[in-house]
Protein backbone atom coordinates (compact mmCIF):
# COMPACT_ATOMS: atom_id res chain seq x y z
CA UNK A 1 0.00 0.00 0.00
CA UNK A 2 2.94 2.16 1.16
CA UNK A 3 4.45 1.14 -2.22
CA UNK A 4 1.67 2.00 -4.24
CA UNK A 5 0.91 6.03 -2.62
CA UNK A 6 4.73 6.56 -3.16
CA UNK A 7 4.91 5.86 -6.86
CA UNK A 8 1.68 7.92 -7.21
CA UNK A 9 3.42 10.64 -5.67
CA UNK A 10 6.71 9.71 -7.64
CA UNK A 11 4.39 10.23 -10.71
CA UNK A 12 2.29 13.35 -9.54
CA UNK A 13 5.75 14.82 -9.16
CA UNK A 14 7.18 13.79 -12.87
CA UNK A 15 3.89 14.90 -14.09
CA UNK A 16 4.79 18.47 -12.71
CA UNK A 17 7.79 18.74 -14.19
CA UNK A 18 6.53 18.10 -17.30
CA UNK A 19 4.17 20.40 -17.07
CA UNK A 20 6.58 22.96 -15.48
CA UNK A 21 9.54 21.89 -18.16
CA UNK A 22 6.84 22.52 -21.35
CA UNK A 23 5.60 26.39 -19.95
CA UNK A 24 9.15 27.04 -19.90
CA UNK A 25 9.85 25.42 -23.17
CA UNK A 26 6.50 27.65 -24.68
CA UNK A 27 8.46 30.79 -22.88
CA UNK A 28 11.46 30.22 -24.26
CA UNK A 29 10.18 29.71 -27.88
CA UNK A 30 7.96 32.80 -27.83
CA UNK A 31 11.10 34.98 -26.93
CA UNK A 32 13.04 33.50 -29.57
CA UNK A 33 10.53 33.88 -31.97
CA UNK A 34 10.04 37.41 -30.46
CA UNK A 35 13.36 37.95 -31.51
CA UNK A 36 13.28 36.28 -34.52
CA UNK A 37 10.51 38.55 -35.71
CA UNK A 38 11.95 41.87 -38.01
CA UNK A 39 10.19 44.97 -37.99
CA UNK A 40 8.17 45.86 -40.75
CA UNK A 41 8.88 48.99 -42.21
CA UNK A 42 7.54 50.98 -45.36
CA UNK A 43 10.21 52.17 -48.22
CA UNK A 44 9.27 55.17 -50.68
CA UNK A 45 11.62 54.79 -53.67
CA UNK A 46 12.24 57.87 -55.54
CA UNK A 47 14.06 57.54 -58.88
CA UNK A 48 16.41 60.57 -60.77
CA UNK A 49 16.31 62.38 -64.26
CA UNK A 50 14.75 61.39 -66.95
CA UNK A 51 13.98 57.71 -65.24
CA UNK A 52 10.45 56.55 -63.05
CA UNK A 53 9.55 54.02 -60.62
CA UNK A 54 10.80 51.65 -62.97
CA UNK A 55 14.04 52.09 -62.36
CA UNK A 56 13.41 49.83 -58.83
CA UNK A 57 12.30 46.61 -60.49
CA UNK A 58 15.08 44.81 -59.27
CA UNK A 59 15.47 46.47 -55.41
CA UNK A 60 11.31 46.41 -54.95
CA UNK A 61 10.81 42.68 -54.75
CA UNK A 62 13.85 42.01 -52.31
CA UNK A 63 12.64 44.22 -50.07
CA UNK A 64 8.95 42.62 -50.16
CA UNK A 65 10.69 39.70 -50.14
CA UNK A 66 12.08 40.67 -46.73
CA UNK A 67 8.70 41.69 -45.49
CA UNK A 68 8.69 45.34 -46.07
CA UNK A 69 6.21 47.70 -47.57
CA UNK A 70 7.92 49.23 -50.46
CA UNK A 71 6.38 52.29 -52.80
CA UNK A 72 8.31 53.38 -56.00
CA UNK A 73 7.02 56.76 -57.08
CA UNK A 74 6.80 58.36 -60.08
CA UNK A 75 7.54 62.30 -60.10
CA UNK A 76 5.47 64.32 -62.68
CA UNK A 77 6.65 63.88 -66.05
CA UNK A 78 8.19 60.48 -65.54
CA UNK A 79 7.36 57.33 -66.09
CA UNK A 80 3.81 56.41 -66.78
CA UNK A 81 2.72 59.96 -64.84
CA UNK A 82 -0.11 61.50 -67.38
CA UNK A 83 1.75 65.38 -66.55
CA UNK A 84 3.50 67.18 -70.18
CA UNK A 85 6.57 68.27 -68.69
CA UNK A 86 5.22 71.71 -69.73
CA UNK A 87 2.74 71.78 -67.12
CA UNK A 88 5.94 71.80 -64.05
CA UNK A 89 6.36 75.13 -62.67
CA UNK A 90 8.14 74.34 -60.07
CA UNK A 91 9.89 72.18 -57.54
CA UNK A 92 6.74 70.97 -55.56
CA UNK A 93 5.17 70.61 -59.15
CA UNK A 94 7.37 68.06 -59.82
CA UNK A 95 7.20 66.62 -55.97
CA UNK A 96 3.43 66.54 -56.18
CA UNK A 97 3.28 62.53 -56.23
CA UNK A 98 5.74 62.36 -53.79
CA UNK A 99 4.32 64.63 -51.62
CA UNK A 100 0.67 63.35 -51.97
CA UNK A 101 1.71 59.76 -51.29
CA UNK A 102 3.30 61.01 -47.86
CA UNK A 103 0.57 63.12 -47.14
CA UNK A 104 -1.64 60.03 -47.57
CA UNK A 105 0.43 58.40 -44.89
CA UNK A 106 -1.58 58.36 -41.33
CA UNK A 107 -0.36 57.04 -38.14
CA UNK A 108 2.81 57.70 -35.99
CA UNK A 109 4.45 54.63 -38.69
CA UNK A 110 7.58 56.67 -40.54
CA UNK A 111 8.94 55.91 -43.91
CA UNK A 112 12.05 55.64 -45.53
CA UNK A 113 12.63 57.75 -48.32
CA UNK A 114 15.58 56.15 -50.75
CA UNK A 115 16.28 58.85 -53.43
CA UNK A 116 18.64 58.41 -56.64
CA UNK A 117 20.02 61.17 -58.30
CA UNK A 118 18.86 64.28 -58.75
CA UNK A 119 16.03 62.65 -56.56
CA UNK A 120 17.60 63.77 -53.91
CA UNK A 121 15.80 67.26 -54.03
CA UNK A 122 12.21 66.11 -54.06
CA UNK A 123 13.51 64.01 -51.23
CA UNK A 124 14.48 67.09 -49.01
CA UNK A 125 11.65 69.08 -50.01
CA UNK A 126 9.62 66.08 -48.52
CA UNK A 127 11.05 65.79 -45.41
CA UNK A 128 11.33 70.22 -44.80
CA UNK A 129 7.33 69.67 -45.66
CA UNK A 130 6.65 66.19 -43.92
CA UNK A 131 9.41 65.53 -41.01
CA UNK A 132 7.91 64.19 -38.63
CA UNK A 133 6.71 61.83 -41.31
CA UNK A 134 10.17 60.48 -42.61
CA UNK A 135 12.90 58.12 -40.13
CA UNK A 136 15.65 58.57 -42.70
CA UNK A 137 16.47 59.77 -46.24
CA UNK A 138 18.95 57.29 -48.12
CA UNK A 139 20.84 59.74 -50.89
CA UNK A 140 21.79 56.91 -53.41
CA UNK A 141 24.10 58.51 -55.40
CA UNK A 142 21.90 61.25 -55.24
CA UNK A 143 22.22 65.58 -54.91
CA UNK A 144 22.27 65.73 -51.04
CA UNK A 145 21.37 69.39 -50.42
CA UNK A 146 21.99 71.06 -47.37
CA UNK A 147 20.32 74.04 -45.18
CA UNK A 148 22.19 77.38 -46.19
CA UNK A 149 22.38 77.03 -50.36
CA UNK A 150 19.85 76.61 -52.60
CA UNK A 151 18.43 73.32 -53.44
CA UNK A 152 20.71 72.61 -56.53
CA UNK A 153 23.82 73.92 -54.63
CA UNK A 154 25.48 70.80 -54.08
CA UNK A 155 25.42 69.93 -57.99
CA UNK A 156 25.81 72.91 -59.42
CA UNK A 157 29.15 74.24 -57.12
CA UNK A 158 30.41 70.62 -56.18
CA UNK A 159 29.93 68.71 -59.07
CA UNK A 160 31.71 69.91 -62.15
CA UNK A 161 30.86 68.46 -65.44
CA UNK A 162 32.76 66.30 -67.03
CA UNK A 163 30.96 65.38 -70.10
CA UNK A 164 32.58 66.53 -73.25
CA UNK A 165 30.43 67.89 -76.10
CA UNK A 166 30.74 64.92 -77.60
CA UNK A 167 29.51 62.97 -74.98
CA UNK A 168 26.52 65.63 -74.72
CA UNK A 169 25.40 65.53 -78.77
CA UNK A 170 22.83 62.38 -78.59
CA UNK A 171 21.16 64.34 -75.20
CA UNK A 172 18.52 66.69 -75.66
CA UNK A 173 18.13 70.11 -73.86
CA UNK A 174 15.24 72.20 -74.57
CA UNK A 175 13.47 75.58 -73.04
CA UNK A 176 9.67 76.33 -72.24
CA UNK A 177 7.69 79.38 -70.99
CA UNK A 178 6.80 79.94 -67.46
CA UNK A 179 4.15 82.30 -65.93
CA UNK A 180 7.08 84.03 -64.81
CA UNK A 181 10.54 84.72 -67.20
CA UNK A 182 13.13 83.61 -67.77
CA UNK A 183 11.77 80.14 -69.35
CA UNK A 184 12.87 76.53 -68.18
CA UNK A 185 15.10 73.97 -69.42
CA UNK A 186 13.88 70.24 -70.12
CA UNK A 187 16.66 67.33 -70.51
CA UNK A 188 16.56 64.22 -71.89
CA UNK A 189 19.25 61.20 -71.52
CA UNK A 190 20.58 60.01 -75.30
CA UNK A 191 21.49 56.65 -75.39
CA UNK A 192 25.98 56.95 -76.14
CA UNK A 193 25.33 59.15 -72.74
CA UNK A 194 23.68 56.77 -70.88
CA UNK A 195 25.93 54.10 -71.78
CA UNK A 196 29.07 55.99 -70.88
CA UNK A 197 28.18 57.96 -68.16
CA UNK A 198 25.46 56.32 -66.19
CA UNK A 199 24.81 52.28 -66.99
CA UNK A 200 28.50 51.57 -67.90
CA UNK A 201 28.20 48.54 -65.46
CA UNK A 202 24.73 47.63 -65.90
CA UNK A 203 23.28 44.53 -67.64
CA UNK A 204 22.76 45.92 -71.55
CA UNK A 205 18.72 44.62 -70.76
CA UNK A 206 18.72 47.38 -68.58
CA UNK A 207 20.32 49.64 -70.50
CA UNK A 208 17.96 48.90 -73.55
CA UNK A 209 15.36 49.29 -70.86
CA UNK A 210 16.23 52.89 -70.27
CA UNK A 211 16.46 53.64 -73.99
CA UNK A 212 12.55 53.06 -74.52
CA UNK A 213 10.96 54.20 -71.32
CA UNK A 214 13.37 57.41 -70.31
CA UNK A 215 11.51 61.07 -70.78
CA UNK A 216 12.17 64.52 -70.92
CA UNK A 217 12.24 66.24 -67.57
CA UNK A 218 12.86 69.31 -65.97
CA UNK A 219 16.64 69.76 -66.21
CA UNK A 220 17.11 70.91 -62.12
CA UNK A 221 20.66 71.15 -62.72
CA UNK A 222 21.17 73.23 -64.71
CA UNK A 223 17.47 75.59 -63.87
CA UNK A 224 16.24 77.54 -60.95
CA UNK A 225 13.14 75.51 -60.97
CA UNK A 226 14.25 74.53 -57.36
CA UNK A 227 13.70 78.59 -56.06
CA UNK A 228 16.78 80.07 -54.36
CA UNK A 229 15.67 79.23 -50.69
CA UNK A 230 17.22 76.86 -48.40
CA UNK A 231 15.47 74.06 -47.07
CA UNK A 232 15.03 74.55 -43.30
CA UNK A 233 17.10 73.16 -40.33
CA UNK A 234 13.64 72.36 -38.64
CA UNK A 235 12.16 70.48 -41.20
CA UNK A 236 14.83 68.34 -43.88
CA UNK A 237 17.49 69.51 -41.47
CA UNK A 238 15.85 67.51 -38.45
CA UNK A 239 15.42 64.37 -40.47
CA UNK A 240 18.03 61.57 -40.30
CA UNK A 241 20.20 61.19 -43.51
CA UNK A 242 22.46 58.57 -44.64
CA UNK A 243 24.53 58.35 -48.12
CA UNK A 244 25.42 55.60 -49.99
CA UNK A 245 28.64 56.25 -52.49
CA UNK A 246 28.79 54.83 -55.62
CA UNK A 247 32.62 53.87 -55.90
CA UNK A 248 32.34 53.62 -59.98
CA UNK A 249 29.88 56.51 -61.22
CA UNK A 250 31.07 58.07 -64.12
CA UNK A 251 28.31 60.96 -63.94
CA UNK A 252 28.60 62.05 -60.07
CA UNK A 253 32.14 60.71 -59.33
CA UNK A 254 33.35 59.73 -55.84
CA UNK A 255 35.01 62.47 -55.10
CA UNK A 256 32.31 64.87 -55.70
CA UNK A 257 29.99 62.35 -53.84
CA UNK A 258 32.35 63.29 -50.55
CA UNK A 259 32.44 66.92 -51.06
CA UNK A 260 28.62 66.91 -51.01
CA UNK A 261 29.31 64.81 -47.96
CA UNK A 262 31.61 66.83 -46.36
CA UNK A 263 29.47 69.97 -47.08
CA UNK A 264 26.66 68.79 -45.12
CA UNK A 265 27.86 65.70 -43.16
CA UNK A 266 24.97 62.92 -42.73
CA UNK A 267 24.59 60.78 -39.90
CA UNK A 268 26.23 57.33 -42.02
CA UNK A 269 28.04 57.19 -45.54
CA UNK A 270 28.13 53.81 -46.78
CA UNK A 271 30.15 52.77 -50.03
CA UNK A 272 29.17 50.07 -52.67
CA UNK A 273 32.54 49.89 -54.65
CA UNK A 274 32.17 48.33 -57.79
CA UNK A 275 28.34 50.30 -58.20
CA UNK A 276 27.75 52.79 -61.57
CA UNK A 277 25.27 55.67 -61.40
CA UNK A 278 22.25 52.91 -61.62
CA UNK A 279 23.16 50.61 -58.78
CA UNK A 280 20.03 49.80 -58.69
CA UNK A 281 20.78 47.45 -62.16
CA UNK A 282 24.44 47.25 -61.66
CA UNK A 283 24.11 45.86 -57.68
CA UNK A 284 20.77 45.35 -57.26
CA UNK A 285 21.56 42.91 -54.30
CA UNK A 286 24.48 44.92 -52.59
CA UNK A 287 21.63 48.17 -52.37
CA UNK A 288 18.87 45.83 -50.63
CA UNK A 289 21.41 44.99 -47.70
CA UNK A 290 22.44 48.12 -47.19
CA UNK A 291 18.82 49.52 -47.36
CA UNK A 292 17.55 47.18 -44.89
CA UNK A 293 20.63 47.29 -42.60
CA UNK A 294 19.55 51.11 -42.34
CA UNK A 295 16.03 51.17 -42.30
CA UNK A 296 16.64 48.20 -39.06
CA UNK A 297 19.14 50.57 -37.30
CA UNK A 298 16.85 54.60 -38.23
CA UNK A 299 13.62 53.36 -37.98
Amino acid sequence: MVEIKLKSRILEYDKEKISLWLSLNRIILAVRSKKKKKKRMRFVLVHGVCHGAWTWYKVKPLLEAAGHSVTAVDLAASGISTVKVQEIQSLKDYAKPLLDLLSSFEGREKVTIVAHSMGGISAALAADIFPNKIAAIVFLTATMPDTKNPPTYPFQKLVPSRSTPVELSDTTFRSYATHDPPPLHTILFGPKFMAKKLYQLSPVEDLELAKLLVRENPALAIDNLAGTRAFSEKGYGSVTRVYIICGEDALIREEHQRLMINNYPPKEVIEIKDADHMPMFSKPKEVCACLLEIAEKYT
